[in-house]
């Protein structure tokens, strides 16, 4: 909100996904307040363009992604250091997969919103995705609007990310499931990773996460 009350980010409507404009707001934060290092729960397992980051991401002065500049992590050692106006992206759960999140949710009993578990919500079918009806979201010309038993797998911006099929209303049922989920989270709920095979990769290059 205050990127876009300063004119910094202009959305084309209403409707359209903030999630692409992410960096500039980022990018302004740690500009303003001269972070050294950002921790974020990015995981190797959620999309090929985070397969391969690193724990320590080192961002350049401009917060981009260069791939030769990002340092070698062997037997878990961090090299640290960087130039004035540089920072880091850390992603201390990089080695985590979406099971390994639950099995901790699970064991620990940590307290989740009810929008993780099985809900009833109306939807519509788009592009193998269940995208939910919202004022923002709303069905197009032709779209049959139904009610299914859904759950959020991630949750984000309501304009590009959908729930799935699921029957789950714990914890435990949510690990019996991941156990044989063959799709990533992202790769089953996100519309804005869907615009090109390279699209997380680009975001990541002008410092999305």
């Amino acid at each position: 909100e205050d990127s876009m009350k300063r004119g910094t980010v202009r959305l084309a409507h209403p409707g359209e996904s903030r999630n692409v404009h992410q960096s500039v707001t980022l990018l302004e934060a740690i500009e303003e307040f001269r972070f050294d290092a950002l921790i974020g729960g990015a995981r190797r397992d959620e999309e090929k363009a985070r397969a391969k980051e690193r724990i320590f991401s080192h961002r350049d002065s401009f917060g981009q992604w260069q791939p030769k500049a990002q340092r070698p992590e062997l037997w878990t050692l961090f090299n640290t250091r960087h130039a004035q106006g540089e920072h880091f992206r850390v992603f201390p759960i990089s080695n985590w997969t979406e099971l390994d999140v639950w099995q901790y949710i699970e064991r620990e009993r940590i307290a989740l919103p009810s929008i993780y578990y099985a809900h009833r919500r109306e939807v519509v079918e788009r592009k193998g995705l269940l995208v939910p009806v919202t004022d923002l979201t709303p069905p197009r010309d032709g779209e049959q609007v139904e009610t299914r038993t859904v759950r959020f797998r991630t949750v984000g911006d309501i304009t590009c990310t959908c729930p799935v099929e699921s029957p789950a209303t714990n914890a435990t049922e949510v690990v019996a499931e991941t156990l044989i989920a063959d799709v990533s989270e992202r790769g089953a709920t996100r519309m804005d990773d869907k615009t090109s095979d390279a699209s997380m990769e680009k975001r990541k290059k002008d410092g999305y996460f």
